[in-house]
């Protein structure tokens, strides 16, 4: 039988869990796929056998090659047969257990037919993939079994530990306060992406300069903190997520465990225990030597893979100059709770007091508690951000957090119980002015929106209110002026509220009846819609509810798409025909048309061609 055949009788046979895994393991696009005779084409299409071969560790490559060669020579082999041939060809002993393990490794690839009386077969595209390697410059079955593992890695030199561990501490700091600042603009304006990937320009300059690192440094970040799920795409922009919001709220070391982790859990199995038995060992090129040599097929794709790993523990402070840091070396052998409180120890101690200065500025000692930090974020700018952190209060701030439900009272009480120098007079100023000027600009929502009209923006003060008619900054927000002292615009309130609060105006939202309200930026990007199908879910639904009856019944489609898949690989059938009389006849054909609701074939026992009724034909099978 055809391996389309084969492979799209078995398809149709796999529960929906397991299709659906097979399927996102081997990354095959639902686009295209009509019926389970596409979905096995496009399971066997060479570029994406090659595309998973390419991923597959050095014993596995072995195991898959062996079981190819020795099917050429003699038939399907058994887990012996192949341990034997792996053992003469390395000079080592290689157990049939062995053997086995990697065959259950691939057994949700679809790589191998499905076993028969203990006996292995890979497909013809896997054997005809990995015997045209050597053309390509890629591993024959000798090279997978000749070559040896490299030497371990080296011994981290014998220096000052202390040396190392405080550079991966100072690392891991900056990189939780970069990440820290990415997450609080995005929050306050999600950054856009571009079709064809990465970051809009200006939105990159906005978050490189407020987390103080260059362009190219930001999509390193970005990624970080999308693998720790601290920040999602969501309709064509980077917004914080629920979990982000969480992460904020934790200490330094919190933050630090929780991006340690997601990089410890997406390294790969096989790295993951060579860096846990090698512990304090320089990575570097020993490592890559390794890599190399495990994934010999790799190429750029294994590169790129472990040159990001190894670069974000770099970052994180996992390693220092490629050596182990003590809370990388803790991470990578006994976990994530050992690893972080090791980094407790070395990271700077969070403080609640701060210095209030006469310029208005506020500076804290250390780096402040997230409960301490996220409220005075919310009534100051962030001015800088290191072990000594800046920020600065100003009248747009405080207009802010009168927005959010603060009161000049509340503001002063917040202020003087952190403080360390009390509260400067030029503050205490600036607070009260704030607060009486608060609400002179008032924006709601209309009683009866339309399409052309959904909010307004009033203020008595009518030469304020066509100052900001006029600003160029704010002209998107269209408004048309109604009165002296009143306009409206196609805009949603919270649109038209936030952009004049940015535009640093004393802006305050009310309700219907003229009421000051509390309004918070609300930017979270949301997990998708639970009845949302994925496309693989959707697919195989979608193939489920074409597919004919299964059993002894056989689908008139069905059946005819089984001998087209004969007919395209000449493959030679037993095909069952009941007979007037109710009797089974099996013939020995060679399939060469189906038209006309009949089937033609040469039938080469009895030399002759014959001609059979599709309805009369009860099944097909592979020829005896």
């Amino acid at each position: 039988m055809s391996d389309t055949l084969s492979l799209a009788t078995r398809l149709r046979a796999m529960g929906d869990v397991e299709l659906a895994a097979a399927m996102r393991a081997r990354n095959v696009s639902a686009s295209g796929v009509k019926d389970f005779f596409d979905l096995a084409e496009a399971f066997l299409d060479r570029a994406s056998m090659q595309q998973i071969l390419t991923r597959l560790d050095r014993e596995t490559l072995a195991v898959l090659s062996a079981i190819g060669q020795l099917t050429e020579e003699a038939g399907p082999p058994t887990t012996a047969d192949v341990a034997t041939r792996l053992s003469a060809l390395s000079g080592r002993e290689v157990s049939a257990a062995s053997v086995t393990d990697r065959v259950a490794g691939v057994a949700g690839l679809l790589l191998l037919l499905e076993a028969e009386s203990g006996r292995l077969a890979a497909y013809d595209s896997v054997r005809d993939q990995l015997r045209s390697w050597p053309a390509f410059g890629l591993p024959s079955l000798a090279d997978l079994t000749a070559e040896r593992a490299p030497s371990a890695l080296e011994p981290v030199p014998d220096v000052d530990h202390r040396f190392i561990d405080r550079l991966g501490a100072e690392r891991a700091f900056a990189a939780i306060t970069a990440i820290t600042e990415l997450l609080a603009e995005v929050e306050r304006e999600p950054a856009r992406e571009l079709a064809k990937g990465g970051v809009a320009l200006p939105d990159n300059k906005r978050l490189a300069h407020a987390m103080s690192v260059d362009l190219e440094s930001v999509a390193v970040f970005l990624a970080v903190a999308e693998r720790a799920g601290l920040v999602a795409r969501e309709t064509g922009s980077w917004m914080i997520t629920e979990n982000g919001g969480g992460w904020l709220q934790r200490s330094t070391a919190s933050r630090w465990a929780t991006l340690g982790s997601s990089w410890f859990e997406r390294l790969p199995a096989d790295i993951r225990a060579l860096l846990g038995e090698r512990t304090h060992s320089l990575w570097g090129t020993g490592l890559r030597g390794y890599i190399d040599w495990l994934y010999p097929a790799g190429g750029d794709w294994m590169d790129e893979r472990i040159g990001a790993y190894t670069r974000d523990a770099e970052l994180l402070g996992i390693t220092a100059n490629q050596a182990p840091t003590g809370p990388g070396s803790l991470l990578l052998a006994d976990g994530i709770r050992s690893a972080e409180e090791a980094m407790t120890a070395l990271l700077p101690a969070e403080v609640e007091q701060v210095y209030l200065q006469h310029d208005l500025s506020v500076v804290a000692p250390g780096p402040l508690t997230p409960r301490v930090d996220a409220r005075l974020r919310s009534l100051a700018d962030v001015e800088s951000r290191a072990l000594a952190s800046s920020y600065r209060v100003s009248t747009s701030s405080v207009n802010r957090a009168m927005a959010a439900g603060e009161t000049a009272e509340s503001i002063l009480e917040f202020l003087g119980s952190i403080s360390l120098t009390g509260i400067p007079q030029p503050l205490d100023y600036l607070i009260g002015e704030a607060s009486s000027r608060y609400g002179q600009v008032r924006v709601g929502a209309v009683t009866d929106p339309r399409p052309d009209t959904r909010s307004y923006i009033r203020s008595d003060d009518a030469l304020l209110l066509g100052t900001i008619l006029v600003d160029q900054n704010l002209s998107s927000l269209g408004f048309e002026r109604t009165s002296d002292t009143r306009a409206e615009s196609r805009f949603a309130l919270d649109v038209v509220f936030w952009s004049v609060s940015d535009a640093r105006y004393p802006v305050a939202a009310e309700d219907a009846g003229g009421e000051i309200v509390a309004l918070r930026r609300q930017r979270t990007a949301r997990p998708a819609p639970a009845n949302g199908l994925h496309p693989i879910d959707a697919l195989i639904e979608r193939l489920r509810l074409s597919a004919e009856p299964e059993g002894e019944e056989t689908g008139h489609a069905w059946l005819i798409r089984q001998l087209d898949a004969a007919i395209k690989a000449k493959t030679p059938l037993t095909v069952s025909v009941t007979m007037p009389n109710g009797t089974l006849v099996d013939y020995q054909l060679e399939p060469t048309s189906v038209a006309g609701g009949r089937l033609r074939g040469r039938d080469n026992r009895a030399a002759i061609e014959r001609t059979l009724p599709l309805s009369r034909i009860a099944g097909i099978s592979p020829a005896k």
